[in-house]
């Protein structure tokens, strides 16, 4: 739990900028358990995410005072001298927050708890870490003990009720984080809430999806209607709409799927475009990902009831191993063509559709033009429900 916590202060936080009416804004510190000399108050800035010393005082007899002018709400980060992540964060709220930090007498680079008063946002962001944190404890032990299940080759009946109450946790996970964040009593919280799910599900945990950019973007749009002078967060919707109208002119949707040939597992080379006539599935993975083997089973799904139908998929691999590669295929029942040349992320695909993290995928149809991209879960069986009823 403390481990957790120590790296959740680590988490993407998007706060900061500026505000017409300047405020001061201090922090009375009392720490316990440390030898630290010296604190800093960091300020996170939205523009760079990159912590911004604004302050620094000596600890004396355990106790420290850090001040700055508050231009709005915003996070900002205490941390000692000799370590390079906080021990406590806190909003500026309210004009001035009392904090008590007490250090791990185990580990001395870990905090076992801090308390704070007087800033009832900080108190609510703390109160979410701890229960994020206490849900993601259950994930990713029932996401370990999935791991060593399918290392025996159990049955798939033993592994199923594990991976569905991954599942179901990742599910409740996603909406506990949402409901925290569209209560918006500070944008501050909010921004930080959003950056602390998005950076805990794009690190890959399982069970947990990451929100897409217009999901994003709509919460955004929510902060900004109910604090429509926070100019941190309307620099950050600007910012994110503009990265989606670039991404919509990168996109594959509408476009003939570039064409390759890659070998299977005898060794025999396979074009794309053997599949012309068939509604395709191109998906991009690997045995080492572990969200692109939690996302399989769907796959599998989704290609058992439609491939009476037109539907197929082709599986390529970024493995560079080629019996980690035979060996995930036949454990995830993959039952269509899997190709791969075994150079993992030096492969020519994917330069050629230009993704930068698996699982990713396409869907072409039978003239080869690209009709969707980035199907996962309910959304590529919504999609072949359409084009294939």
């Amino acid at each position: 739990m403390k481990q957790l916590i120590a790296i959740a202060f680590l988490a993407i936080v998007f706060a900061g900028c500026k505000q017409d009416n300047k405020k001061s804004f201090t922090v009375n510190g009392a720490i316990t358990n440390t030898e630290a000399k010296k604190v800093y108050l960091e300020e996170v800035p939205v523009a760079s995410m990159q912590p911004v010393i604004v302050d620094s005082s000596d600890i004396q007899n355990g106790k420290f005072t850090l001040k700055t002018e508050a231009l709005e709400a915003a996070i900002y980060n205490i941390r000692l001298d000799q370590l390079d992540f906080p021990v406590a964060s806190v909003i500026n709220d309210e004009a001035t927050v009392d904090l008590s930090i007490t250090m791990s007498t185990h580990n001395p680079q870990l905090p076992e708890k801090f308390d704070v008063k007087n800033s009832p946002a900080s108190q609510a962001m703390k109160e979410f870490m701890l229960a994020f944190n206490d849900k993601m404890i259950r994930l990713v032990n029932n996401a370990h003990k999935l791991d060593s299940l399918r290392t025996t080759k159990v049955a798939d009946s033993t592994l199923a009720p594990l991976m569905q109450t991954i599942k179901q946790d990742g599910t409740a996970l996603r909406a506990y984080a949402l409901g925290e964040i569209k209560k918006g009593v500070n944008p501050a919280l909010s921004m930080f809430e959003l950056g602390y799910y998005q950076s805990t599900a794009n690190g890959q945990a399982l069970g947990l999806e990451p929100l897409d950019n217009k999901q994003v973007l709509a919460l955004i749009d929510d902060v900004t209607k109910k604090f429509p002078n926070h100019v941190a967060v309307a620099g950050l919707k600007i910012n994110l709409q503009q990265e989606m109208k670039a991404a919509e002119d990168r996109t594959w949707i509408g476009k003939p799927a570039p064409d390759f040939t890659l070998p299977d597992v005898s060794g025999k080379p396979v074009a794309l475009n053997s599949f012309r006539g068939q509604y395709v599935l191109v998906d991009f993975w690997a045995s080492w990902c572990r969200p692109c083997r939690a996302e399989n089973p769907n796959v599998v799904a989704v290609f058992n009831k439609y491939k009476a139908k037109g539907f197929t998929v082709l599986g390529v691999s970024l493995d560079d191993d080629a019996n980690s590669w035979k060996n995930a295929i036949q454990n995830d029942k993959l039952a269509w063509t899997q190709v791969s040349d075994l150079k993992k992320w030096d492969s020519p695909v994917v330069p050629m559709y230009k993704f930068g993290g698996i699982p990713f995928n396409v869907l072409i149809d039978p003239q080869g033009k690209v009709i969707a991209e980035g199907l996962r879960g309910m959304d590529l069986e919504n999609k072949l429900a359409a084009v294939l009823p």
